[in-house]
């Protein structure tokens, strides 16, 4: 990393580390944008994350789906293109925090971009991917550095953070793996199709949904639907059904108050055993410990406004 690097990352530890007064994620201005922060080492559990960016400025993260583990730290970024439910582990002392940046994804606005891109940069021609990790370069460093300034003022968030995110998104899709990124977003081909029927799992979850269904909303067979499913999000579309209403019972336990039972319910089990045994076995705790748990550690504010999708960090 180059002197001028290390100053632009000193200089982001330190603004993100005034913005984040409380474990966990804290609110900004900007409705898309949360800042995170972590004291302690997290041993490797279950998330699943809204399509978005992770910007790690100090700490680190890994992100285990599959075979395939990402690194996001100060010198890697996530981006997660469709919600895949994977596990995570987080490095921080209470000396030195875990301190990121998450960007949930702006659809319109990047699909705007994406437009104007198309009129003016070819991107190469590469395999969409569910998620990335990538190395940051320095013009997306400036950038984020830039957008963290700014989010310490109210009255700057709101005139120039709209413009500083749009910068971030520019900086990403023309980097070294925005054409994977930007062949993601375009949900075109069998990839697209996957992420259409996830999109109607996150939207209608609470419902009764058979492998049908689907496939039908993909516009494919059945058996065509399970295998390309299970290579954008390496797991089958009911285990993937199932985390989806896991991870948003313990969401509405923590954000609502409900009891396991009512989130049970409201998440469509019909069995409340079952639900118990099922979360203990995603969280590797019963659902009152969990949220117990979460609650002692770590702070989650109300949802943002809605998007796309529907799930839990």
């Amino acid at each position: 990393m180059s002197r001028q690097r290390n100053g632009v990352q000193r200089q982001m530890i330190a603004l993100l580390d005034r913005l984040t007064p409380v474990e966990g994620y804290n609110l900004t201005p900007l409705d898309d944008v949360r800042l995170l922060r972590s004291n302690r080492r997290m041993s490797r559990t279950p998330v699943l994350y809204d399509p978005g960016v992770v910007i790690v400025v100090q700490g680190r993260k890994r992100g285990y789906l599959g075979d395939t583990v990402y690194l996001y730290d100060a010198q890697h970024y996530l981006v997660v293109s469709v919600p895949v439910p994977f596990t995570m582990e987080t490095d921080a002392t209470l000396g030195e925090p875990m301190l990121a940046i998450y960007l949930r994804l702006d659809f319109q606005m990047a699909a705007d971009l994406l437009l104007e891109l198309d009129e003016h940069h070819d991107a190469p021609q590469t395999r969409p991917r569910s998620m990335v990790s990538t190395p940051m370069d320095d013009a997306l460093a400036d950038s984020v550095l830039r957008l963290l300034q700014v989010l310490g003022s109210p009255l700057d968030t709101k005139i120039l953070g709209p413009a500083l995110l749009r910068e971030i998104y520019f900086r990403i899709f023309v980097g070294r793996q925005g054409g994977t990124l930007r062949a993601a977003l375009a949900m075109q081909g069998p990839f697209g199709k996957v992420a259409k029927a996830i999109r109607k799992i996150h939207g209608s979850y609470a419902k009764r949904l058979a492998v049908e269904d689907l496939a039908s909303e993909a516009s494919m067979s059945v058996p065509s639907f399970h295998a390309h499913f299970r290579t954008v999000t390496n797991t089958s579309p009911m285990q993937y059904l199932k985390s989806t209403r896991l991870h948003q019972a313990r969401l509405l336990m923590m954000r609502n108050g409900l009891t396991a039972a009512a989130a049970c319910v409201k998440v469509g089990y019909e069995s409340s055993s079952q639900f118990s045994r099922e979360f203990k076995r995603l969280f590797g705790r019963t659902p009152v410990d969990e949220v117990e748990r979460m609650k002692r550690r770590f702070a989650l504010p109300p949802p943002a406004a809605p998007s796309a999708y529907v799930s839990s960090h």
